[in-house]
């Protein structure tokens, strides 16, 4: 006959729990991984593929780099032959020249080295001339030039270039009078030209022309190029009948 055994007598571990396991919400998961099996990161044996694609990533950017130099030293290059073959064409085709500038004459007025005063007002009536040799270029004469007179790096008296247009192949002569108000002249200035005054010494000025210009070549007109024209000369005496001894004239230009 089989032994009866009182529930009493049954182990803990085998009864069933008294309250049974809270179900675990939908779509949520508890994954244990023992400790052991954590990889690191990047893992060991992944980590030479991880270096290389990081040499290629290097690789793939230094070379688009080098092409985006290359293309843009390429197209820089490409430009500065296209500017000089331009430069060329113009330069067989229309022969440009040099202006040539000079001043030939020199009317000097109120200058008067007598009075007791060192402030004088003079008046300079400047002759100049302007030569176009070219055949196929125009010159305009813009508004805003200067001309201005100095002795000894002290400006005596100033004015302006006249305004206008000088054709091809053209010479122009013209006046300009240049005035000065209230000059007043250092004692050794005054010596000076007193000593030349009176023993016919020659007496040394500089003019100084900054005119703006824009070329006409056919139909076209440049934008303002700035010319400067400097000239170092010489007169016999400081009155209306002065006449030029010596001169020499130089000019520059300035394309922008």
């Amino acid at each position: 006959m089989a032994e009866r055994i009182h529930p009493e007598t049954t182990p803990r571990s085998e009864q069933e729990p008294s309250h049974p396991p809270a179900p675990a919400a939908a779509g949520t998961y508890v994954i244990q991984v023992p400790k052991d099996q954590i990889y690191r990161v990047p893992p060991p044996e992944n980590a030479d593929r991880i270096k290389g694609l990081s040499r290629r990533r290097r690789k793939s950017r230094s070379t688009t780099t080098c092409c985006c130099f290359r293309f843009c030293c390429c197209s820089l290059l490409l430009l500065v032959l296209l500017l000089a073959i331009a430069a060329g064409v113009f330069y067989l085709v229309f022969r440009p020249e040099s202006p040539n500038y000079s001043v030939d004459g020199v009317s000097i007025a109120g200058l008067n080295l007598t009075s007791p005063s060192s402030v004088v007002s003079p008046r300079f009536d400047v002759s100049v001339t302007a030569d176009n040799p070219n055949d196929k270029i125009g010159i305009y004469y813009e508004r805003g030039s200067s001309v201005e007179v100095s002795y000894k790096d002290v400006a005596l008296c100033d004015g302006e270039w006249p305004q206008f247009y000088q054709p091809s192949n053209n010479v122009t002569v013209f006046k300009t009078l240049l005035k000065g108000s209230s000059i007043e002249l250092t004692s050794s200035m005054r010596k000076d030209l007193v000593a030349a005054q009176t023993s016919g010494k020659t007496v040394p000025f500089k003019v100084n022309l900054r005119v703006p210009v824009k070329i006409k070549v056919g139909s076209v007109k440049t934008w303002t190029i700035k010319v400067k024209v400097r000239c170092d000369l010489t007169v016999d005496k400081l009155t209306s009948q002065s006449k030029i001894v010596s001169k020499d004239c130089d000019y520059s230009v300035k394309l922008w």
